[in-house]
């Protein structure tokens, strides 16, 4: 009888060793496939960059197709679900690859049909469509969430629905077969200008970011932040501000650079003696601007181009003024809460050696500035984006190749280090195509939107209704937008808010008589406050994360630092900012002024925030530098005299008069 139970125990266990082993097998298989997808996207949108172009449909419909397959296989259905074993919902995940793959295949099998029959549907057709708008659905709930997926759901509903809306929104309606058919087998919706960006200058971007991590750039980046203003007071903070703008530059992700450079930067914020929410929330400001600073922007450079007819070159020539001020305002704040606290640079032998620094990675910096060549060259984006991803790839293979014939070879054989540099070069490939699902899917799921938007004409009817609330007063224009895209950043990434915005609301502006430029560039900033701005707060919450602070006081000190956000577009709409509209150009004399006084007032709106400048300011000084930052902000010569009159006496105060001491304790 023990025998016999002995016996079953063992077949049990067999069974159960079988199973564990198949599951095993299923998820290396599964793990191989998707290697085999990214790296192959990666090598395609190469290809489409810099060697060959495709038709609109078939290069947008196969990198969809690409990242759809992607999604279902990274992305479980639930969060609960686990994808480490054999299951219905794995099961049913394969089924949606493969039909992603055939309403993929069946656009480019029948690319002229298609064009052909423009609005003559066949049954096939219609099936298609239906099918593919519920895969971006799908793939939209899963990576983003049901915010996003339920707008997407709203704006069809609408479209449908539209004799049954409220009088000021109401349309004659369009059935089902058009507004899925509009969506699938047009340009007009999934397939529009968004998911175009995404697949051509923003991917390839994406890619040059994900190489240049991959092969050590990122970490060359950080090392030459710390190694520039880590013996400065709040060294570390400053940093951390020098180092997301580079990264940020580059990755144009505000969750993914606090992340990225985070996981270095905090621990040391902390460590030297910022609060650990203090810490977070300074991450979380200076990851934000990485979305603002050029080339990449996080899509919405090369978006921005697209939406105003202009070039690549021009959005990031007059993108780079404000976001340098941006970044100005953090580190003022940053600075000002070090000299509260007292808190220290680091000694210098803790530091990384500059010149060390560079010449262990002086071959990163190459390929940027090749990047800069090229644009400037007025060659394409996406061609100056392939030329950046081939000369990294390239100068970081000559450069690991000298350091191993160099002092290498005894560790390492020659069949070793190419072994080696293709598995990097595989990994690098790899994560810039996982990298992109989110801004791909975002721009896929947005592209339904603004497809339905255009069908109803519901863009004209938002934009007269922002008219009306706002009076026609810019300013309570821009309030207005404001508050739309902290309510749309609630649900939806930075890029995918930006395109709303930009299709609604933009309009309005242009109605008020904002240049292009001017209207597209205020949308895009106000697109990114969702990251800094409680309740939702992305950025910050990834930074408490790391910091292990609490989420909600991080977020607050976040929002404090990042004020920059807030008003440079209300300067950019009623001043020459970024040197566009009537006779400007961007070395105006005028333009310049403006960049001088903006300055100044932000150093004294954070002064006055701050209570702080050379000292902690007392209450006649405060009032000063607020009294200088209005009189610098308002938009008249007058007001500038009069608030740069405010700011020298305030700085005089500062120099030469002596309060009573008192306790100095910050307020951070």
């Amino acid at each position: 009888m023990v025998k016999n139970v002995t016996s079953v125990q063992d077949n049990d266990s067999k069974e159960s060793l079988s199973l564990a082993d198949a599951n095993q097998t299923l998820m290396k298989i599964t793990a191989w496939i998707i290697m085999a997808i990214a790296v192959t996207l990666s090598l395609y949108q190469l290809y489409t960059a810099g060697v060959a172009a495709l038709t609109a449909l078939v290069q947008r419909s196969i990198h969809l197709g690409a990242i759809l397959s992607l999604t279902f296989l990274l992305k479980p259905a639930f969060s609960k679900l686990r994808k480490d074993k054999f299951s219905f919902a794995l099961f049913l995940d394969w089924v949606l690859v493969a039909l992603s793959i055939y309403c993929t295949f069946y656009i480019c099998n029948n690319l002229t049909a298609i064009f052909e029959r423009q609005g003559d549907w066949l049954i096939q057709d219609r099936i298609v469509s239906i099918i593919g708008t519920l895969l971006v659905l799908e793939a939209c709930r899963r990576v983003i969430g049901f915010v996003m997926t339920a707008i997407c759901a709203m704006s069809i509903a609408y479209a449908m629905f539209g004799p049954y809306m409220p009088e000021l929104i109401i349309h004659k309606g369009y059935s089902i077969e058009r507004i899925a058919t509009t969506l699938w087998l047009t340009t007009e919706g999934i397939f529009g200008l968004p998911i175009g960006v995404a697949a051509t200058f923003v991917f390839v971007f994406v890619l040059f970011g994900a190489i240049l991590e991959t092969t050590g750039g990122g970490t060359f980046f950080i090392d030459l932040a710390y190694a520039l203003t880590g013996r400065f007071s709040g060294g570390p903070a400053k940093a951390s501000v020098v180092a997301s703008g580079f990264m940020g530059s580059i990755s144009g992700s505000a969750v993914g650079n606090v992340v990225a450079t985070g996981s270095f930067t905090i621990p040391m914020m902390k460590k030297v003696g910022y609060r650990a929410h203090v810490a977070g929330a300074i991450e979380a400001a200076a990851s934000t601007g990485g979305q603002l600073m050029p080339p990449i922007m996080g899509a919405g450079a090369f978006l921005m181009a697209e939406f105003t007819n202009t070039s690549y070159l021009t959005i990031i020539k007059v993108a780079l003024v404000p976001a340098i001020m941006y970044y100005l305002t953090v580190l003022i704040f940053v600075h000002y809460e070090a000299k509260k606290f007292g808190l220290k640079g680091q000694p210098k032998e803790n530091l990384p050696k500059f010149m060390n620094v560079i010449k262990n990675g002086l071959h990163f910096i190459i390929p940027v500035l090749i990047l800069i060549y090229v644009l400037v060259s007025n060659y394409s984006p996406m061609m100056a984006g392939f030329i950046a991803v081939v000369s990294t790839l390239f100068i970081s293979i000559i450069a690991n190749f000298i350091r191993w014939a160099v002092k290498g070879k005894e560790e390492i054989s020659l069949s070793g280090f190419v072994t080696y540099e293709f598995k990097l070069i595989v990994k690098a490939l790899e994560n810039g195509a996982k990298n992109a699902v989110m801004v791909s899917v975002a721009c896929a799921a947005a592209g339904i939107i603004v497809g339905m938007v255009s069908l109803t004409g519901m863009g004209l009817k938002f934009s007269s209704l922002v008219m009306d609330l706002s009076y026609g007063i810019k300013v309570l224009a821009i309030l207005l937008i404001g508050g739309a895209s902290l309510v749309l950043g609630m649900g939806l990434p930075v890029t995918a808010s930006y395109i709303v915005l930009a299709t609604l609301a933009g309009p309005a502006l242009l109605d008020m008589g904002v240049p292009i430029m001017v209207a597209h560039m205020i949308v895009f900033w106000y697109s990114q406050d969702a990251n800094v701005t409680p309740p939702v707060s992305l950025a910050s919450f990834a930074g408490a994360g790391i910091a292990k602070a609490n989420p909600m006081k991080t977020a607050l000190v976040s929002w404090k630092l990042a004020k920059g956000l807030y008003i440079i577009p209300i300067i950019m709409a009623y001043r020459p900012l970024l040197g566009m509209g009537a006779d400007y150009e961007l070395f105006h004399w005028e333009v310049i002024l403006t960049m001088i006084t903006t300055t100044l007032g932000l150093v004294s709106f954070a002064s006055g925030l701050e209570r702080y400048f050379l000292r902690k300011a007392t209450l006649i000084e405060t009032l000063l530098f607020w009294l200088a930052a209005i009189g610098l902000f308002w938009p008249a010569y007058w007001a500038d005299m009069a608030g740069f009159t405010a700011l020298i006496l305030a700085v005089a105060l500062q120099k030469f008069y002596t309060p009573t001491p008192t306790t100095n304790k910050g307020t951070l």
